[in-house]
């Protein structure tokens, strides 16, 4: 059994689809029968231009085989990205010419990685099994000018219809997404399987309460600086009222992080630090230093069906979590984890009564680790995705 594996971003890549896609590889290599195999195409890391890492381009293990494709340049603009992905999508189109495969994976944010597999997939006569991240027609209308939006939209609602219909089944990693599909695609074959919390996180969760130091305390915030996050629209606000009480750190980087920059300077805030991203190991210790860590949302309808896959790291770690969230977010935060205080998104008023809900201490959360180990939630999706190619074998 041969499993065709498409996701644009992989190890040692820093992205949320990265992390999953590992993962997967791993649960997929304990799930396969005797002889199968695993071919992964991806891309050399390319998430944020600011950090650059290398990786080789062809890894050729006993059952598995990654090659990643080298691409131009590019920023978080629509036109660099496009053009970094077609230069993808030529690379995976002459690679899996006359290949044969039993089921084709792909996993996709942005909608296109996922049109791809399916191209992949109807030329090689195989399944396809599509992971969808986010719904980019959806998303669209909310972040791009509307007269942008007037003209793309008829465009990737055909490709998202074409793509969704051309699967055999099709994943969402939040349970927020499934109205939204089922509406549209009733007679789809929709499972869930989110995001979950890799074993670097729980390896450091805590074993025992432990208070916050006296004195002015750390809010952390790691990840993308989008318009997605909208950072500019709550950080500066929230980081003027808390002067002298909370200092805000802001690791990462994306197409609004010199935004952000700018509305620090100009509300004259001093207890904001904005940092570029950093490694794992890094990152991790970063989090265990923070007393509170934070997490917001643009305040756009689309926002409301996500599930961002920071919550699983944050909450392994058992530190306060202050998050400016709406719809299934803020319902998934309320029902699974404790200790942490929701806000609507861009209301700074809001976020300052949410942050006097916080206690000041970290507690381990075993339950919720339990529940969303990153290892047992991808081992249920290997064995899926290995059941949909043993029955499309027979």
């Amino acid at each position: 059994m041969k499993v065709l594996l498409l996701s644009f971003y992989y190890q040692p890549d820093l992205s949320a689809g990265s992390f999953r896609t590992t993962a997967l590889v791993k649960a997929l290599l304990e799930t396969l029968p005797e002889g199968g195999s695993v071919e992964v195409i991806t891309t050399q890391p390319n998430r944020y231009s600011s950090f650059a890492l290398e990786a080789p381009l062809l890894e050729q293990h006993p059952r598995v085989t990654i090659r990643r494709i080298a691409l131009s340049e590019h920023k978080s603009g629509m036109v660099d990205q496009s053009r970094a992905f077609f230069g993808y999508l030529k690379s995976v189109l002459k690679i899996t010419r006359n290949e044969k495969y039993d089921v084709v994976y792909a996993t996709s944010s942005r909608l296109m990685t996922a049109s791809l597999g399916a191209l992949v997939a109807k030329r090689a006569g195989c399944p396809l099994y599509l992971d969808v991240r986010d719904i980019f027609v959806d998303t669209i209308k909310d972040v791009l000018p509307s007269k942008v939006t007037w003209l793309l939209k008829p465009l990737f609602s055909l490709v998202e219809r074409l793509t969704i219909q051309a699967a055999t089944r099709v994943n969402v990693v939040s349970a927020g997404f499934l109205p939204y599909f089922q509406s549209r695609y009733p007679r789809g074959q929709f499972v869930v399987f989110t995001n979950g919390i890799d074993d670097e996180f729980i390896d450091v969760q805590p074993l025992e309460e432990q208070p916050s130091k006296a004195g002015e305390l750390t809010v952390l915030y790691a990840g993308n600086m989008g318009e997605g996050q909208g950072l500019h629209t709550i950080v500066p606000q929230i980081a003027h009222r808390f002067k002298g009480r909370l200092n805000f750190r802001c690791i990462g980087d994306g197409g609004r992080r010199q935004q952000l920059q700018n509305a620090i300077d100009t509300s004259g805030c001093s207890n904001v630090e904005i940092a570029p991203p950093i490694r794992r190991d890094a990152l991790i210790a970063a989090y265990q230093e923070a007393d509170v860590l934070f997490l917001h949302l643009n305040d756009y309808d689309a926002f409301r069906k996500v599930l961002p896959s920071k919550l699983f790291e944050y909450g392994a770690l058992g530190k306060p979590i202050w998050a400016g969230v709406a719809g299934y977010a803020a319902e998934f935060i309320r029902e699974h984890i404790p200790n942490a205080a929701v806000f609507s998104p861009c209301n700074a008023e809001e976020a300052v009564m949410a942050f006097a809900s916080l206690s000041m201490v970290t507690r381990p959360r075993h339950e919720f680790i339990e529940r969303f180990a990153r290892t047992k939630i991808m081992q249920g999706l290997a064995q899926d995705i290995v059941l949909l190619a043993g029955s499309a074998s027979k």
